[in-house]
């Protein structure tokens, strides 16, 4: 038999011919779809957030009332921060209200979803009525905080008559007015924070709580050693985003006491505020707002870079 003899086609001397990764190759088509995903959304931040960003800083630098071309003041505005009795008014202000609001409303959503996570009747009407105020905007939430803080006309006012009690300055005591804006602000915060903690709770495995009650673990200690540790990541990102908003608390402020009385309850956005558009100092007022913003920035690096040491370790 002959063999027959099965001829190959010649190689070329740089090897086998490559494909060409044009654009409509696999890896390509999945980058460019990406892009026309993420290009609307990035246009979009960059319009609206980082332009007005930089240019509230550039204004920051000048002395400007809004109208007209500014005038270059360098670091003038900022040196002004230092020696501003208000301004320190109201950054205190600040950090008072994100110290009394944030650790309160979390622990309170943090309680109230935990009550909400056990077996409760009509959890689902709780649930509802907590994330209701979540619903409105804050505009909304200080107006119905209006009608029950009114020292002439509001609910509260009225119940503490009735009750033979004396009244309460809640808008001409500096005190009471201050005390008015957080428990409005904690009706409208809780909701929020029970929502994220409730989903939380809800990654457990219930497994871990059987073991701790097989171990002799009491309810506090159940929740203690082992609730309180596994919603730490709802913890942390609640803790950031309920000190940036405390941080730049404007609406139930301005609606409820605009800021008053004597500036007890002046905080740096209503400072802001009324720098850049009553007295139309825009350029001081922009100074406020990027030190306000730079504030954020700190707490929240810190925050991220403390919350990653912390993993790492464990």
């Amino acid at each position: 038999m002959t063999a027959t003899t099965v001829r190959r086609p010649p190689v070329a001397a740089g090897g086998p011919p490559r494909r060409r990764r044009g654009w409509r190759s696999g890896p390509v088509r999945e980058q460019l779809a990406g892009y026309a995903f993420v290009g609307p959304a990035a246009l979009l931040l960059g319009l609206f957030v980082l332009l007005p960003l930089a240019w509230a800083l550039l204004i920051s630098f000048q002395r400007t009332d809004g109208f007209g071309q500014g005038t270059w003041a360098g670091l003038e505005n900022y040196g002004r921060l230092l020696g501003d009795a208000q301004f320190w008014r109201a950054a205190g202000n600040t950090v008072l209200f994100t110290a009394l609001v944030t650790p309160l409303s979390m622990a309170m959503g943090l309680a109230v979803a935990v009550l909400l996570n056990s077996v409760l009747p009509a959890r689902g009407v709780f649930r509802s009525v907590l994330i209701l105020p979540m619903a409105i905007s804050g505009v909304a939430t200080a107006l119905m905080g209006v009608l029950v803080f009114d020292e002439n006309s509001g609910i509260l006012d009225r119940l503490v008559r009735a009750a033979g009690l004396p009244d309460v300055p809640w808008q001409s005591g500096g005190a009471a007015a201050f005390a008015s804006v957080v428990l409005v602000t904690l009706w409208w915060r809780v909701g929020f924070n029970m929502l994220i903690y409730l989903a939380g709770l809800q990654g457990i495995s219930p497994v871990l709580y059987e073991q701790a009650r097989l171990d002799g673990a009491g309810a506090w200690q159940q929740f203690r050693y082992v609730t309180v540790p596994l919603v730490g990541p709802s913890s942390f990102f609640l803790l950031v985003m309920n000190v940036i908003y405390s941080f730049q608390v404007f609406d139930v402020v301005f609606v409820m006491t605009g800021g008053g009385p004597r500036d007890a309850t002046s905080v740096l956005v209503t400072y802001a505020y009324e720098t850049g558009f009553v007295t139309r100092d825009q350029g001081y007022a922009a100074a406020i707002g990027v030190v306000l913003l730079l504030v954020v920035l700190a707490f929240t690096a810190v925050q991220w870079r403390t919350s990653r040491t912390r993993d790492l370790v464990e």
